[in-house]
C-alpha cells in the first residue's frame, strides 16, 4: 500500500524527529509503531496522514496515488468529539462535510454505531458516555468513511486497564473481519502483541527502525494467554532492552 524510503523529519528548531526511516506495508496489515515517548512515531503517523512533509526521502503510494482524504482515518488519543453534536452527529461529520445527505448517511451512521456496541447511545452527547463510549465514537466516525488506512495514535492510553482490554479485543476483531489496514501508535509491548500482525520496534530520538518483528499468533488460540502471545512479549521486551540506552 505505502513505502518509505530514507524518510527523515527535521524541524525548524534543529530537532530530528526521524532518521532514514525505511519500510514496506501492505495492504490488510495491521503496524503497531512501537517505542519510547518522542521517538517519531507520532510524526510518522502525521506524515503518513499528509499532515506533515518529510525532510528527506520519499513516500510512494501503491498506484503513484495517495488516498483521498476520505480514504485515511485518523483516531487521535483523545476522542475529539464536538460536545454539542450527538454520538450518531459526531460519526456522521465527515460525511456531511463530503456532502453526503443526512437521510441517506442514517443507515450507515446505525451500523457503524451498532458495529462499536452503541447502537443505544445514537441520541446521547459526549457528557453522557463514559471514556470507552467516546473512543468507539471516534473509531466508528474514522470508519464511516470506509477508508482504505487507518492510523490510530494511541486511543487507548488513557482508559483504564478493563476498558483497554475490551477495546482492543473489539479492534481487533475489526480488523480481521474487514481486512483494514491498520497503523497504530502505542508505548504499550502487550498492546503491540495482542494486536498486530507486525510491530516496528523504533529506536530513542531521532527515530530509527530498529527491528521488524512478525507477530504470528494463531487465531484458535486466546491471545493474551498462549505460549506464542508470551514468547513474542519476550523477543519485544529483549529489543527493547538492547536499544535503550543504558546509564
Amino acid at each position: 500500500m505505502v513505502s518509505l524510503r530514507a524518510v527523515s523529519k527535521t524541524y525548524a528548531g534543529g530537532t530530528v524527529a526521524l532518521d532514514n526511516i525505511t519500510a514496506d506495508i501492505a495492504p490488510g496489515e495491521f503496524i503497531a509503531l512501537l517505542g519510547p515517548s518522542g521517538c517519531g512515531k507520532s510524526t510518522l503517523l502525521r506524515l503518513l496522514a499528509g499532515l506533515e512533509t518529510p525532510s528527506a526521502g520519499e513516500i510512494s503510494w501503491e498506484n503513484n496515488q495517495r488516498p483521498a482524504p476520505g480514504e485515511i482515518g485518523f483516531v487521535f488519543q483523545d476522542a475529539t468529539l464536538m460536545p454539542w453534536l450527538t454520538a450518531a452527529e459526531n460519526v456522521y461529520l465527515p460525511l456531511r462535510l463530503r456532502g453526503v445527505h443526512k437521510a441517506e448517511a442514517q443507515p450507515r451512521i446505525q451500523s457503524m454505531l451498532a458495529q462499536m456496541g452503541l447502537a443505544d447511545f445514537a441520541g446521547a452527547r459526549p457528557k453522557a458516555l463514559s471514556g470507552g463510549m467516546k473512543m468507539r465514537v471516534s473509531i466508528a466516525r474514522a470508519l464511516i468513511s470506509e477508508p482504505l488506512l487507518l492510523l490510530m495514535d494511541e486511543p487507548f492510553a488513557a482508559l483504564d486497564e478493563f476498558t483497554r482490554h475490551r477495546l482492543q479485543d473489539d479492534l481487533h476483531t475489526l480488523w480481521r473481519r474487514t481486512g483494514k489496514t491498520i497503523i497504530f501508535v502505542t508505548h504499550s509491548i502487550y498492546e503491540a502483541a495482542y494486536l498486530a500482525s507486525r510491530i516496528l520496534v523504533m529506536s530513542p530520538r531521532p527515530g530509527r527502525i530498529a527491528a521488524d518483528i512478525s507477530a504470528k499468533i494463531p487465531e484458535d488460540e486466546d491471545r493474551r494467554t498462549s505460549r506464542a502471545y508470551t514468547q513474542l512479549v519476550a523477543d519485544i521486551t529483549h529489543t527493547l532492552h538492547k536499544i535503550m540506552p543504558h546509564e
